[in-house]
């Protein structure tokens, strides 16, 4: 293994309830041990991201309730494709060559998985949207 691929498995954080087995099926083992690990490592930037993005949007985000501000979201990372492209390129560029080579074989279903994973993060720190409040996602 080069030192790249160390340097990025070694900084990795552990997500004790990201459990992984042979069984599992291929994806699902993908996300658990890769996508997970690196979403939780690129939290602060990808909600710092969406902090862009809101901004950029005139604001509208801030005058929302809660539940619109979710859907705000979510829509804003299926929809908009230049950002959607962004935040993967956020995720992307931490895996390893051989992450990124498994990556390619399925990236349609696990660019589903990636941003469903992306849309739960950014929800579950909307806390940190609106003040500078620790995330412990």
């Amino acid at each position: 293994m080069d030192n790249r691929s160390k340097g990025l498995l070694r900084i990795r954080p552990e997500i004790p309830d990201a459990l992984v087995y042979d069984t599992m099926s291929s994806d699902e083992y993908f996300q658990n041990a890769t996508l997970r690990p690196v979403i939780k490592l690129q939290r602060e930037l990808l909600v710092e991201a969406f902090r862009n993005y809101a901004n950029k949007h005139k604001g509208v985000f801030y005058t929302l309730n809660t539940e619109k501000k979710l859907h705000y979201i979510e829509n804003a990372i299926q929809k908009d494709i230049k950002f959607r492209n962004s935040l993967k390129g956020m995720i992307i560029g931490q895996f390893t060559v051989a992450e990124y080579a498994e990556y390619i074989r399925n990236s349609s279903t696990l660019n589903k998985r990636m941003m469903n994973t992306v849309i739960e993060t950014v929800k579950d720190c909307l806390q940190l949207l609106e003040a500078d409040v620790e995330c412990s996602v």
